[in-house]
């Protein structure tokens, strides 16, 4: 096994465990919605064995996302992108209804100081 291979079943497995986690799934039941063994789930959360892209793709179903975000090295983009960028825009929806309220405010003292 390369390096790359190594890295990318260890991101799976960690990426397997922290989904199945996070539905308050136990192996059994992510095993009978993915229509595999239990034995099969623990050896991929153990990096013992590789799932086929069939199965990766079972499983991402069960968790209701892409593939490749088992895939993904968790460094790489944070958990909770989503809710920054929520964040970011409500803050600029925040600054430009600021600044739009002061260009009304001087247009309104220009307009009643002439």
């Amino acid at each position: 096994m390369t390096e790359t291979e190594k890295e990318l079943h260890e991101i799976f497995s960690r990426n397997l465990r922290k989904y199945r986690h996070n539905l308050d799934l136990t192996q059994i039941a992510l095993a009978k919605k993915a229509g595999v063994s239990t034995n099969f789930v623990n050896d991929i959360e153990a990096e013992k064995k590789w799932a086929s892209l069939t199965t990766m793709v079972k499983i991402a179903n069960v968790f209701n996302v892409h593939v490749y975000e088992l895939l993904k090295p968790s460094n790489l983009f944070p958990d909770n992108l989503n809710g920054i960028l929520k964040k970011y825009t409500e803050d600029v929806h925040t600054a430009i209804s600021t600044i739009n309220h002061t260009l009304l405010e001087s247009e309104k003292l220009i307009t009643h100081g002439s």
